[in-house]
């Protein structure tokens, strides 16, 4: 209880500051507000400067190089291949996760909306994406820095898992560069067909495949094939629950802030709970999220729930064909069995 009600006073600060500060996307602050705080107001500040350190450096590479690369998709699908393949690796085996797949998930997201949706301004929207991390980072700071010295003091929250072990891992190198191929497919199949939704698509992909180095063995496909199964279930969940709410309370911004409090809490309990529902969890969240929180109430849709939906259909319908492959071609030895679900980190996003 303790847990959930922290996660839900995060949420509702990040909502709040986004709106002070005037963002564009109020949504990204309540995702950075969920998924930041983390128990202890140290382990907070430590997600928080990762997440923003992550976010800043992807963002300032996309805006050099976005506008450098041209025009050419196979360009542009090729410096993701190489910046997500980077990225992934270093999230699996580093003891700085966070940052890397948050340096590539943010490179991905801008350069594909700047090369497929030439409505954004590039400066602006990197700006509007650190802005309302920043607001999410600050929601959970302020948050858990009251709760560490009330409440945690006699209900401490449960230790993180600890960091992957370092050194040279080829499985993960392997485990990475499939990942980058699996992007650079997809965008060349945006360039050719004008796919809906890249960035989510490309953000499931990058999110699935991030594992535990001990869960890749020989083949990423069966915990990668699992996780992608979570993410559509809990984004389904999510995305009918929010509608619903949408249904019933008619745009009323009092009532959708409350639905958006008993989403949180309905998904943190999930997630605290058996192995198999915690990534149905956070992905009920992240689904409800984008709904409940528009920009403004006024026109509050559960369209953003299903294009999240889409995109991830998208996303693995790239995803797995690549690993289904490798699986066949190279054979796959059984995983380590895993306690839990070390190194799961999603972001949005």
């Amino acid at each position: 209880m303790v847990d959930m009600a922290e996660r839900v006073c995060s949420v509702m600060l990040a909502i709040l500051i986004a709106r002070l500060l005037g963002g564009a996307n109020i949504s990204w602050a309540a995702f950075a507000g969920y998924m930041v705080i983390a128990g202890t107001i140290s382990n907070t500040l430590l997600r928080g400067m990762l997440r923003l350190v992550g976010t800043v450096a992807g963002g300032l590479l996309a805006l050099v190089l976005a506008p450098r690369i041209g025009t050419g998709v196979g360009a542009i699908a090729a410096a993701l291949f190489v910046v997500a393949s980077i990225s992934i690796y270093a999230a699996t085996t580093s003891r700085r996760a966070y940052a890397w797949l948050f340096f590539g998930l943010t490179f991905a997201m801008v350069v594909l909306d700047y090369r497929f949706n030439r409505q954004l301004s590039l400066d602006a929207f990197v700006e509007t994406r650190m802005l309302e991390t920043i607001a999410g980072i600050l929601a959970s700071i302020s948050v858990s820095l009251f709760w560490t010295y009330t409440l945690r003091d006699k209900w401490p929250p449960i230790a993180p898992a600890p960091p992957p072990p370092g050194g040279w891992h080829p499985d993960a190198l392997r485990h990475a560069i499939q990942c980058g191929i699996a992007l650079a497919l997809l965008t060349l199949a945006v360039g050719r067909f004008g796919l809906p939704g890249p960035a989510q698509a490309a953000v499931t992909i990058m999110a699935s495949m991030l594992i535990p180095v001990q869960a890749m063995a020989r083949s990423g496909l069966r915990p990668v094939s699992t996780r992608l199964v979570q993410r559509v279930l809990g984004c389904v969940l999510g995305g009918v629950f929010a509608g619903s709410c949408l249904l019933l309370m008619r745009g009323s911004m009092p009532l959708l802030l409350a639905a958006t409090a008993v989403a949180v809490a309905l998904g943190r309990m999930l997630e605290t709970g058996p192995a198999k529902w915690r990534y149905v969890g956070t992905q009920f969240v992240l689904a409800a999220l984008v709904t409940l929180v528009p920009d403004d109430y006024a026109h509050a849709a559960s369209t953003p729930a299903w294009e999240r939906l889409a995109g991830i259909f998208i996303g693995t319908a790239f995803l797995v064909p690549v690993l289904l492959a490798w699986h066949l071609v190279a054979g796959g030895r059984p995983p380590q069995a895993l306690p839990v679900e070390q190194g799961m980190i999603d972001p949005l996003e």
